[in-house]
């Protein structure tokens, strides 16, 4: 049996132009050949804790297990005192906070992610996670979940979220609202992995293991690493030590989700560099990629706004390609059956004032904390406009969670 999958290419992509052109300001490089090998192996790995979780959950009874699990999360494995020996031994190594995890540099960078506001969002909903669908290898587990069916906006609305439960204040505090929602989407990815793999057209030897660590690794940095990086684009600067505790938050979320060591980040320039190494592993677009992406493009002509509908959805479908073209590309865009000539009026137009925002954060005294009270007014302004009310995270994949 291949020790990696046939998706894994012979050697590295090229990386979208806006990572690749910051990753060279920093002086990242491509991956060497031990690293485009564990690339390559990364494929095949799940996650081992959560894995063997869900299988005994389903083979003691998911009905009894599973409110064990919940009552875990919310108040602590204390709070289950005759906790079976898997799920005290799953939460016992979850709860026990990692020595290099510094509190006060976590509270940092959540503020500073947060400060970023409504354009930090729009980055990764248009760059990230819209750019995401031209690496065909995630959207062969995402279309057996039923994306097509259940729309992007949702799935979209569940995992912004999960970000701003990791980015609320003091989410990643122990059973915090960011450590319990982070917890309950590495289960519910467990679920998925173990549903998917089993079905009968999942080809193991050319896809690797649905959600894998080398998917799950490009999902965290693309969720942080990348809006940060793209936000800067934008005119939102951020000093080295902000970039690092940024990295941090990176670091540990990822550690709760499951995500293995070697691929969390040290430092923001070790967040681009995984970023970088991550991307270049991914496989090209396939027809997939317009299935997802130019629906996903037009949701916003359906979003909820109280005056002028109408115009203001227009308005919003032209801003958000604004956003897409600019730090996608026309290759890229054309991959993604997006139009590929677009004026990048709306980064532009945001420039001055998030330069101005940026200075403000950094020189006044108590500049980041107000900074992040705008920016959460601005994600909660944003999400309303979405769904109007708070997602269930997990919801658009509940079918595969039911069970337990």
């Amino acid at each position: 049996m291949r020790t990696v999958p046939t998706r894994h290419p012979d050697r590295p992509h090229r990386t979208p132009a806006m990572v690749a052109g910051f990753a060279a300001t920093l002086g990242v490089r491509g991956p060497d050949a031990d690293q485009w090998r564990r690339l390559g192996e990364g494929l095949l790995v799940g996650d081992d804790a959560m894995d063997r979780l869900v299988e005994w959950m389903l083979t003691a009874g998911s009905k009894q297990m599973r409110p064990l699990f919940d009552r875990a999360l919310t108040h602590g494995i204390a709070a289950v005192p005759d906790a079976p020996e898997p799920l005290r031994e799953f939460f016992e190594q979850v709860e026990a906070v990692p020595a290099w995890v510094d509190h006060d540099k976590l509270v940092r960078g959540a503020k500073v992610l947060v400060s970023s506001g409504a354009d930090g969002m729009y980055i990764a909903r248009d760059v990230a996670m819209l750019g995401g669908y031209q690496f065909s290898g995630f959207n062969k587990t995402l279309l057996r979940t039923g994306a097509l069916e259940k729309g992007s906006n949702q799935r979209w609305a569940e995992t912004m979220q999960w970000a701003m439960d990791v980015l609320s204040e003091d989410g990643l505090a122990p059973l915090g609202l960011g450590y319990r929602s982070t917890i309950r989407v590495r289960l519910i990815h467990a679920f998925v992995r173990r549903h998917v793999a089993a079905m009968p057209d999942w080809q193991t030897e050319d896809w690797g293991l649905p959600i894998n660590q080398t998917d799950m690794a490009a999902t965290l940095v693309g969720a942080f690493i990348a809006p940060a990086v793209g936000a800067m684009g934008m005119g939102v600067m951020l000093t080295p030590s902000e970039a690092d505790a940024v990295a941090h938050v990176v670091r540990y979320v990822g550690s709760l989700l499951g995500v293995e060591e070697q691929w969390l980040p040290l430092s923001f320039r070790d967040g681009v560099r995984v970023l970088v190494h991550t991307l270049s592993a991914l496989a090209d677009p396939d027809e997939s990629t317009r299935r997802l992406a130019i629906p996903m493009s037009r949701d916003p002509l359906s979003w909820n706004y109280d005056r002028l509908p109408g115009v203001r959805r227009r308005l919003a479908y032209a801003q958000h390609l604004s956003v897409t073209g600019t730090f996608l590309g026309r290759a890229t865009m054309r991959a993604l059956g997006l139009p590929t000539v677009v004026v990048p009026w709306y980064p532009l137009l945001r420039m001055p004032t998030n330069l101005v925002r940026s200075a403000a954060r950094v020189a006044l005294p108590g500049g980041l904390d107000r900074a992040a009270t705008r920016g959460a007014r601005e994600q909660d302004r944003f999400m309303r406009t979405l769904v109007g009310a708070r997602p269930a995270i997990g919801a658009s994949a509940a079918q595969l969670t039911r069970a337990a």
